[in-house]
């Protein structure tokens, strides 16, 4: 997955903006959900933060208080530099974290869990609980259109085909996995739980 990510980095954020090969999927009410989650997210308590597979920073820029983002890929980080230039960056595992028990009052993830099998799922979130006291998670919504679970075929813009492992949440059920919390956003397309 490491491959995929650093060769997709620089075109992430169109599946955010709609464009390129997102200018013609028909999503209702996206572009007013994506700004929501964003309003729902700079709501949360400052608090020193872990943004977990931080991508491009798109999210991490509306973090409150100190973040660092940690990313596997040095291409998405570069990219997170740009969009969120205040934050801390760590290249590094997101299974295996490299900081010290309880370093973080919050461990943020967004658009990761939802890739997670299985036995990564129970790792990533020992991982988490370990280095931070609260964990927010935001992912997909569960639709009537999807399966709560698939694989998905992705093409980059150079052609390129990967599988992607990818699940879909309810609030509720997101809550649920993690052993408790609250719902942060439930729309249409994100749900986001803070544990």
């Amino acid at each position: 997955m490491k491959t995929y990510y650093d060769r997709r980095a620089r075109e992430y954020d169109e599946w955010y903006l709609g464009t390129g090969r997102f200018a013609d999927r028909d999503r209702p009410g996206w572009e007013n959900e994506v700004a929501r989650l964003c309003n729902a997210l700079e709501a949360l308590p400052a608090a020193r933060t872990l943004d977990v597979a931080c991508g491009t920073g798109f999210l991490t820029r509306h973090l409150p208080g100190e973040v660092v983002g940690l990313d596997q890929s040095e291409s998405m980080l570069e990219e997170a530099r740009r969009q969120a230039p205040e934050t801390t960056y760590v290249q590094g595992d997101a299974l295996g974290l490299p900081f010290p028990d309880a370093t973080f009052d919050r461990l943020f993830t967004a658009h990761f869990y939802g890739h997670l099998e299985g036995s990564d799922r129970e790792r990533f979130l020992r991982e988490a609980r370990r280095v931070a006291a609260e964990i927010v998670i935001a992912d997909s919504a569960l639709r009537p259109e999807v399966e709560p679970e698939e694989r998905q075929e992705r093409i980059l813009n150079d052609g390129s085909r990967w599988e992607v492992y990818k699940r879909y949440f309810t609030a509720e059920q997101l809550a649920e996995e993690l052993g408790g919390g609250e719902t942060v956003f439930a729309g249409r397309w994100f749900v986001a739980v803070r544990s």
